[in-house]
């Protein structure tokens, strides 16, 4: 099995045609729930959060077979994901995609839960701890967009569950929970 550093890619990624957008509706849409798969585990693996369609992406080619997905795939791709709610744009020349490897629910659920396995239920926190402090290291949470987690504290506000204290800069951001 092909590897991308220590990512297993799948069997598919070796065989030419689906590097090509096929024009057979039922091949077509095989081919794009195994791109769909590919992308939201390579990046949930890999920890990107964001697939700029103009920018080499490691996934969009394979040098051993000497393949690489056209823009119009790697956008119908991305597209597909978006129909989901795995992905959005991040403009509307369809550029960059905000990958999400988890809804922002999901990604509030995780939050909450980081927030009681931690004890820091009426704490307060920076925003930036929750993405890169001691806490958060080994979990999901360790890296996570700003974006992506901006919404889900925001999700959580609406909820009740917390309060977000905006900061002289972006830097001093905090968070105080409620739970």
């Amino acid at each position: 099995m092909q590897k991308l550093g220590e990512f297993k890619l799948p069997n598919f990624f070796n065989y030419p045609p689906y590097f090509t957008l096929q024009p057979v509706r039922e091949t077509r849409e095989k081919q794009i729930q195994l791109w769909k798969e590919l992308i939201i585990d390579f990046c949930r693996t890999q920890k990107i959060f964001v697939i700029a369609l103009e920018v080499d992406f490691p996934l969009f080619s394979n040098a051993a077979i000497e393949r690489s997905l056209s823009h119009e795939a790697r956008e119908a791709f991305l597209s597909a994901l978006v129909s989901d709610g795995r992905a959005e744009w991040m403009d509307k020349g369809h550029r960059k995609c905000l990958v999400l490897w988890h809804r922002i629910q999901d990604w509030a659920d995780l939050i909450i839960n980081f927030v009681k396995e931690n004890g820091l239920e009426d704490s307060v926190m920076t925003v930036e701890e929750i993405r890169s402090g001691v806490e958060s290291r080994g979990t999901e949470l360790h890296g996570i967009d700003r974006t992506v987690l901006m919404r889900a504290l925001k999700l959580l506000e609406h909820k009740g569950k917390l309060v977000i204290f905006k900061g002289t800069s972006a830097d001093d951001e905090g968070v105080k929970f409620s739970l």
